[in-house]
């Protein structure tokens, strides 16, 4: 080994795979190094790899349903072998394949191998060069997402999560020259029609796409002990508020975040539960039994709702439609808000999101203002990923708000009393109104649906809004 060379350590990492079904689909052993070893600067420089964002996943989820296409899925074997290494990178014999004699002497890896700080950005690197080559334009807005178009005007569309791939378009026999390209330069297995990807259950119909994540809902209930617990109608009591409960006896901080965590993960399809998690992800540091219960309630809530799903229908209606809400002062302890957004395509919802505010706001005008030109970056990124895909908005994309007086803010510096001590970064929002991006308007309390995202409601107004969000019991249909 090279003077001032250190080597890494190696150990076998075996796991089972398990399909949708929670069946086993195949065993894996795989020889993974000991990356936590390594130093910045010594053994690596750059380790960042981009992956696709959830919220790309379901506007193309969304797309293929509208324009009833089919989405298909390939996966890479071992797909961090695929990039030789620049750096020199060495490892220590396997145990019990030391060579006799040569007991002090490793190995220098070639390509990259898994547990290697460098290996995902390697694999990326590698994977990027091959879609330019084959005539693939990378969406600047989405690093991981690559569109190529034929003269025909049809369009193939393709995203990267790691090694796990998935593609859409118009043209058949464009699709089917992509695939074989993919299995002739890398190892691969052809999964046909997406079905599984990253935990997420698909299900494409003659009416639209579902999606869930019920068997990962089933092992969270599982691991944590609440497959037998009584289910809930709602995640949260109505009305109720969350506080930090400094009195309140101390429960393990490991076993609280890693319920959290779990349902952290199940918000990819599940906007339902979205506010709750982002309510009781507040507490982590020190939780006690107040929310451990609260996030108990959830899990029940899960256990009444595990095989609830998105359905994005087919031919429907293609306009981005955004929805945006605060809760004033929700929080009881530092008095800051609780945004939340939605937006709709397909009858179903492809964003969302609920966090609290990092500014305390001295009146309702102004947070919903606040909110509203917060989500309008992402209005903003989400328009340029639908045109890039061949799907661009025709006109402003309408974003619903229950605040008249904010709407009135955003189009003329009104109400000088009670604005004029709005950071300039917010007033971001009313140059994006006068530019035509997007256009807010009013809706009544009772349709906003980003209510949902903000503060515990009354179980009928739920209900209702879980519907309008596209979320459905399709039991029957996943269980066929």
């Amino acid at each position: 080994m090279p003077v001032g060379a250190k080597k890494i350590g190696v150990k076998w990492i075996y796991k089972k795979k398990f399909n949708e079904l929670g069946e086993v689909d195949k065993y894996k052993a795989r020889l993974v190094a000991k990356g936590y070893s390594q130093q910045q600067g010594v053994d690596y420089t750059e380790v960042y790899a981009s992956v696709a964002r959830m919220d790309t996943v379901h506007m193309i989820i969304a797309l293929t349903a509208q324009k009833g296409w089919k989405i298909f899925q390939l996966d890479v074997k071992s797909a961090f072998l695929h990039e030789e290494l620049s750096e020199g990178v060495y490892v220590e014999q396997l145990m019990g394949y030391v060579q006799k004699g040569n007991e002090y002497k490793v190995y220098k890896l070639q390509k990259a191998l898994y547990g290697l700080k460098q290996a995902p950005r390697a694999w990326f690197s590698k994977i990027e060069a091959h879609f330019v080559s084959e005539g693939f334009q990378r969406c600047h807005s989405e690093q991981t997402l690559f569109v190529k178009t034929s003269n025909k005007g049809t369009i193939l569309i393709v995203s990267i999560y790691v090694y796990d791939l998935i593609y859409t378009g118009d043209d058949d026999i464009m699709m089917s020259k992509f695939k074989e390209s993919m299995l002739r330069e890398f190892d691969m297995f052809d999964l046909r029609g997406m079905r599984f990807f990253l935990g997420i259950e698909v299900l494409q119909t003659a009416n639209g796409i579902y999606i869930c994540q019920r068997k990962y809902a089933l092992d969270v209930l599982k691991r944590f002990g609440m497959e037998d617990s009584n289910a809930v109608c709602s995640p949260i009591v109505p009305g109720s508020k969350l506080h930090s409960d400094e009195g309140g006896v101390k429960v393990n901080k490991t076993y609280f975040k890693q319920i959290v965590g779990s349902l952290m993960y199940l918000t990819t399809t599940r906007p339902d539960i979205m506010f709750i998690v982002s309510l009781i992800s507040r507490y982590m540091s020190k939780p006690t039994e107040l929310q451990l219960q609260v996030a108990k309630r959830t899990l029940r809530y899960l256990k009444g709702t595990v095989s609830y799903v998105i359905l994005y229908k087919r031919g429907e209606a293609e306009e981005l439609l955004a929805f945006t809400d605060s809760d004033y002062t929700g929080d009881v302890e530092d008095r800051k808000n609780t945004s939340g957004y939605v937006f709709l395509m397909n009858s179903g919802a492809v964003s969302w999101s609920s966090r609290k505010q990092p500014l305390v706001t001295l009146s309702t005008t102004e947070a919903e203002f606040v909110a509203a030109a917060n989500y309008a970056c992402q209005t903003v990124w989400m328009r340029r990923i639908l045109e890039k895909i061949e799907h661009k908005q025709e006109g402003s994309t309408t974003i619903m708000s229950d605040s008249s007086s904010a709407i009135k803010l955003s189009k003329n510096p009104v109400m000088h009393g009670r604005s004029k001590h709005i950071d300039v970064r917010f007033h971001f929002l009313r140059d994006l109104v006068k530019d035509g991006v997007i256009k807010l308007e009013f809706c009544g309390t009772k349709d906003q649906i980003a209510d949902v995202m903000t503060k515990p409601l009354k179980l009928e107004h739920f209900l209702r809004l879980r519907q309008i969000l596209g979320i459905c019991d399709v039991s029957d249909k996943l269980n066929t």
